[in-house]
């Protein structure tokens, strides 16, 4: 296992970091089967676990604690907060109201007296900067977060909010949390140089793309990952983008062969080549996903590799925007587009 500082914190941790998202319903993930994930994860040297409160509508984080209970002080322990939990309107986003609340549920769901790193799942166009960050310091000062970052968030926002830090003297952002792999590499034209500019860490979800790197998606084979089931249209190979992405995915399959790697491998190496990474999530549903993953631990692509990669898919491309859930608002609601 590689190690790299998490930004300027001087905090070491894994280049595969373990996500929590299929623990429990979402990925039908046993109490048992979380257990032994974490159990072999740690035993391999990840020493970071990601959650969030809206994973299984707390699930995942009672899993987490359950899980590394006795051992915490030996994880770097992550969680998100601002997605919906529930129907109430006001618990979401950045507002001190809910961030408060949000923390306090997820120390009692995890069973600790802090977080490592807490972030803010999505930007909410609603709640200032000021008022965000704001509560963020205050619970950082009362020891309940070590530090705090983003999810997910436009180049232009992760700007705004290191400045919004400086003018009102409050803590900042010291991570960003944003989707990337082969098939998703749009946030290399902005965001991966504005986390370079200001030093944060970066640590990648979905490096596998919803498992379309994974080895499982090739032509002529039935597509049968948890995703597919749950999440259909990403799959649809009657849809222009899937087909293209097929397409890819075929010719990639083709320069892992040659470099003697698998699918799983290509994929992680190419996301932690970034020099902009520090670990990329790994979220897997079952020991045998976990072994293959922690194969990619030591992988390192060389130049011919990362050249061959840029010829299938274009550096600063997406070949499906629409899945990242980082469209803005703007786009969205045409509220905000209109007198």
């Amino acid at each position: 296992m590689q190690y790299r500082t998490l930004g300027r914190t001087g905090v070491q941790v894994s280049t595969l970091a373990l996500g929590a998202m299929n623990f429990g319903r979402i990925g039908r993930t046993t109490q048992a089967e979380a257990t032994g994930i974490v159990d072999t994860a740690l035993e391999a040297g990840i020493n970071l676990i990601d959650t969030a409160d809206m994973y299984g509508a707390g699930e995942s984080e009672e899993m987490v604690g359950k899980a590394i209970a006795g051992r915490r002080d030996d994880i770097v322990l992550a969680t998100k907060a601002a997605m919906p939990m529930g129907e109430e309107r006001n618990h979401q986003g950045g507002s001190r109201r809910w961030l408060v609340t949000a923390l306090e549920d997820s120390l009692r769901r995890l069973g600790v007296d802090h977080v490592d790193l807490y972030q803010i799942h999505r930007w909410d166009p609603a709640t200032s900067d000021e008022e965000t960050l704001s509560a963020l310091t205050d619970l950082q000062r009362a020891g309940k977060i070590r530090y705090f970052g983003s999810s997910t968030y436009p180049a232009h926002r992760i700007v705004q909010a290191q400045w919004a830090a400086r003018e009102h003297h409050l803590g900042r952002y010291v991570t960003e949390q944003p989707s990337y792999s082969i098939l998703q590499r749009g946030v290399e034209a902005h965001v991966l140089p504005v986390v370079e500019e200001y030093g944060l860490g970066v640590l990648v979800w979905s490096p596998l793309a919803s498992g379309w790197l994974s080895g499982a998606v090739r032509r002529g084979r039935e597509v049968t990952t948890h995703r597919s089931a749950i999440l259909p249209d990403r799959f649809d190979l009657t849809l222009p983008h899937n087909r293209a992405r097929l397409d890819a995915v075929e010719r990639l399959a083709e320069v892992a062969d040659e470099a003697g790697l698998t699918m799983i491998q290509l994929a992680l190496g190419f996301v932690t080549a970034h020099p902009a990474v520090t670990g990329a999530l790994i979220g897997p549903r079952t020991l045998d996903h976990l072994n293959a993953q922690l194969a990619a631990a030591d992988t390192v692509l060389s130049t011919d590799v990362l050249d061959a990669i840029d010829e299938i898919v274009a550096p600063g491309t997406d070949m499906a925007a629409h899945e990242k859930f980082d469209t803005p608002p703007a786009l969205l609601d045409p509220s905000l587009r209109r007198r």
